[in-house]
């Protein structure tokens, strides 16, 4: 009996928390829209925000990280930190939202792929592949900074990327294209190239072979995963960009999204695979027969040094290629 009265209890604070959070979100969203009203009087020359902009914005990922919660693609935590990253990116532009999308559902539909074989082979599974909040803001963090930076630089909306008409506006689109597609296709290669690779992978730094599951190693089939995850991402990007967008026809060219989105997805799972490679410790475990994250009495070193976790280098791959897109994609970047 009391077993029963605590979780029931523990579900009740759930829910309560559900519907706490969920108010916020309106009524932030409400104080935003009457802020951007007053603005768009008193200055005469911002356009005020629709409130179905509003209310899309909370409705659609709202619903996205309940269904995820459910599928237990994401936890509790998770689930409330994925609603809040999705908010804050499809109020600024319906581009980031789709990228998002397109990462959160190849992701979670990918971890669960062949999980069979993924339980022998990674010590760490979760059944569902259920992401924490830690997870979701060291994967989303950049991008939402970023859509936040992008609403205060040019205000919510679609607009072309072109660096000779919106410079700043058009480097904060590129560096969030960069962050997603780098981990979508991380996540590609990790979850495609270690089942469906023929061939023993190969640690970045050293080019020996190495147990499947060892951070930094890497296999062509999971370059090509994490080239075609980030063009994923920027094909999304370009499709939404052709639909929302008006002034295409005297702005410079979007199809180069596509390409760059490819581009960031590649480079950032190689960045990914060398800082695993350095600054994770990778052991095999003779007691489980698996590769392990941290050491243990039954592993033998294989590489890196235990400076940071997944998680860590999750982020610092994403701030990298935010970093370097832009700079990249602004050099050779067709003029309008």
């Amino acid at each position: 009996m009391f077993y029963y009265q605590e979780d029931f209890f523990r579900e009740y604070l759930k829910m309560m928390a559900n519907i706490v959070v969920l108010n916020l979100l309106i009524c932030i969203s409400l104080a935003f829209w009457i802020v951007s009203m007053t603005a768009s009087t008193y200055y005469g020359t911002l356009q005020p925000i629709s409130p179905w902009r509003w209310l899309f914005s909370v409705l659609v990922p709202l619903l996205i990280a309940t269904q995820g919660f459910k599928k237990k693609s994401l936890d509790h935590s998770g689930a409330l930190g994925g609603l809040v990253v999705g908010f804050i990116l499809t109020v600024a532009n319906y581009s980031f939202f789709t990228s998002l999308f397109v990462f959160f559902v190849t992701s979670s539909k990918l971890t669960k792929w062949k999980k069979d074989i993924k339980k022998q082979i990674d010590s760490e599974y979760k059944e569902g592949g259920q992401r924490n909040w830690v997870q979701v803001f060291c994967n989303g963090g950049v991008p939402t900074e970023l859509a936040v930076l992008y609403m205060i630089e040019n205000g919510p909306g679609e607009i072309p990327i072109d660096f000779s008409k919106q410079y700043t506006a058009s480097w904060m689109c590129l560096s969030l294209l960069g962050a997603l597609a780098c981990s979508t296709g991380d996540t590609w290669a990790s979850e495609i190239g270690s089942v469906m690779s023929k061939s023993k992978p190969r640690l970045i730094t050293t080019w020996e072979k190495v147990p499947v599951g060892t951070n930094g190693a890497i296999t062509l089939v999971g370059l090509l995963s994490s080239l075609l995850g980030g063009m994923a991402v920027g094909t999304a990007y370009f499709i939404t960009q052709l639909i929302f967008v008006t002034d295409l026809e005297i702005s410079a060219p979007q199809w180069p999204i596509i390409v760059f989105g490819a581009a960031a997805g590649l480079l950032g799972s190689v960045v990914d695979s060398y800082l695993g490679a350095t600054m994770q410790y990778s052991g095999f475990d003779q007691n489980i027969g698996m590769v392990v994250n941290h050491q243990t009495k039954d592993s033998k070193h294989i590489s890196g040094k235990p400076i940071l976790d997944n998680n860590a280098v999750n982020l610092f791959s994403s701030i990298i290629i935010a970093l370097v897109l832009p700079g990249v994609a602004w050099c050779f970047w067709p003029r309008g």
